[in-house]
């Protein structure tokens, strides 16, 4: 077996959009360090989700993307992992999700359909609707959500700080996909896909993007506000503001020569550095 062709198929790396946010659900809702065992499944089972929804999202988006020559690196398109290893590697994924789950309290069991619906329905909302990259984040915003669920064993009404953190998040990476993908407007055009840069052109796009991005910034401000945490928190909203803010100036509607995997990747810096000052502010 490939394992690297696995890693990059499931783009393995990107699980850093994901877990930081769920690991500082976790934290929040424990109000410290949660229980070990209680942690490692909520990793187990975030890693397997993720890795079932990307796997099906370049199973299902397989003849767009062999069109495309910067995507010529992920291991479907240059033929280093085969339609039929990447499918039974999905189930396998979701098995151990699904395993991953049972370890967790009762609630998460009776989440998990909504969470998959959620998670695989992404795939195919470009081809319908310019709001795709709010369906990714919602996709994502599952991670935190869950972690928050699992530690705490039930929904609580109380729990406001955890979906004012799941909107934060939603908005970061959804807006991120957007200004990601607007360097696809011509291509998304051609072939009758959908997102904000081919509803609203790219310039309008990264504006809309930028908006949605300090809204972010805003909610994450809330919920340190919410929570008590201390000034360390805020401080940690700053700097990842900071990051926000520079990767939005290299960013030009005429010129993405500089939105490459590397950038794509510091965005990660967002989650790890919230997650961080989270921790040090409990």
């Amino acid at each position: 077996m490939n394992v690297l062709a696995h890693l990059n198929h499931i783009a393995f790396s990107h699980s850093v959009f994901s877990l930081p946010f769920a690991y500082m659900a976790a934290f929040l809702a424990a109000g410290g360090v949660p229980d070990g065992k209680t942690l490692f499944f909520i990793t187990v089972a975030i890693l397997s989700a993720r890795a079932a929804a990307v796997s099906v999202d370049n199973l299902v988006d397989y003849k767009y993307d062999k069109k495309q020559e910067r995507l010529g690196y992920r291991a479907l398109v240059s033929g280093k992992l085969s339609m039929k290893a990447a499918k039974i590697a999905t189930v396998l994924y979701l098995i151990i999700f699904f395993t991953a789950v049972l370890k967790l309290p009762i609630i998460c069991l009776k989440l998990l359909p909504l969470a998959l619906i959620i998670a695989l329905i992404y795939p195919f909302t470009k081809r319908y609707t310019f709001l795709c990259h709010f369906f990714l984040g919602l996709a994502i915003a599952v991670a935190p959500a869950g972690a928050w669920i699992a530690v705490k064993g039930t929904i609580d009404p109380v729990d406001t700080p955890m979906l004012v953190l799941c909107a934060g998040v939603a908005l970061w990476i959804g807006m991120f996909d957007a200004i990601y993908g607007a360097q696809d407007e011509k291509f998304d055009l051609s072939q009758g896909l959908h997102s904000l840069s081919t509803e609203f052109g790219a310039k309008t796009a990264l504006k809309i993007a930028w908006f949605f991005h300090v809204v972010s910034v805003i909610l994450f401000f809330i919920v340190g506000i919410m929570c008590n945490l201390s000034w360390i928190y805020f401080v940690g909203v700053g700097a990842a503001s900071g990051v926000l803010r520079y990767q939005h100036e290299i960013v030009k509607y005429n010129d993405f020569s500089r939105v490459t995997q590397k950038y794509f990747m510091k965005n990660g810096l967002v989650s790890v550095l919230m997650f961080i000052f989270t921790w040090l502010s409990l």
